[in-house]
């Protein structure tokens, strides 16, 4: 009887280091996506979960795990494939920044889940240019890719706190209505690119967009 309590009070203490380095590692799964931290405050990061949670898009069908670097005196955010830059000093002010966090993640969305076909429909779509810098001399604004992720942060969190909230014909996120949006990537990806249903709004006190 000591034997096996000993080795169950070893079992314990083994599961707490794991769950302990779980916890530290910073990392995160489910709906709200796959992604470990590479820098930032416990305050930081949990403004990275806030904004992500916040979005009635499902995260988690992005493959793989992705990586957010959160780094001081970034000029711009930015994301590669598995990869995503953010400024800590934006985290800072909160709410405010959860836009641009969604906007980040939607890159690895276009990165790893559309195809070239699937692309060409969005340049339509939207809209765009090009879809991602192929054209020199493209404004920002008028790449595909761009306003494809400015567009799925605005359509899954449709808040009037939501910084990808267009103001104006031009901007990245105001060439298709939420709702087209939704549909469209919808039929391409499947029904886990859900839209918000009334339990969200209620939630999340957003707007219903159009």
């Amino acid at each position: 009887m000591v034997g096996l309590n000993a080795r169950r009070r070893a079992l314990i203490a083994l599961l707490a280091v794991f769950s302990s380095a779980l916890w530290l590692s910073g990392a995160a799964r489910a709906a709200g996506g796959d992604y470990v931290f590479d820098g930032g405050t416990p305050a930081e990061q949990a403004t990275v979960r806030a904004a992500l949670d916040a979005s009635s898009f499902d995260w988690s069908i992005v493959p793989g795990q992705v990586t957010i670097h959160i780094r001081r005196n970034i000029a711009v955010s930015a994301s590669v494939p598995g990869q995503t830059w953010l400024d800590a000093d934006l985290l800072d002010s909160g709410t405010f920044s959860w836009g641009v966090v969604q906007m980040e993640y939607a890159q690895q969305v276009q990165f790893l889940l559309l195809d070239d076909r699937q692309r060409a429909r969005f340049v339509t779509a939207l809209h765009a240019k090009d879809w991602c810098y192929e054209v020199p001399g493209t404004r920002v604004s008028d790449n595909g890719c761009e306003r494809f992720a400015a567009t799925l942060a605005w359509a899954y969190w449709p808040s009037p706190q939501n910084c990808m909230q267009p103001s104006g014909a031009d901007d990245e996120s105001a060439a298709m209505a939420p709702a087209a949006f939704r549909a469209l990537l919808t039929s391409l990806l499947g029904t886990s690119a859900r839209a918000p249903d009334a339990s969200f709004f209620r939630l999340h006190r957003v707007g219903r967009g159009n």
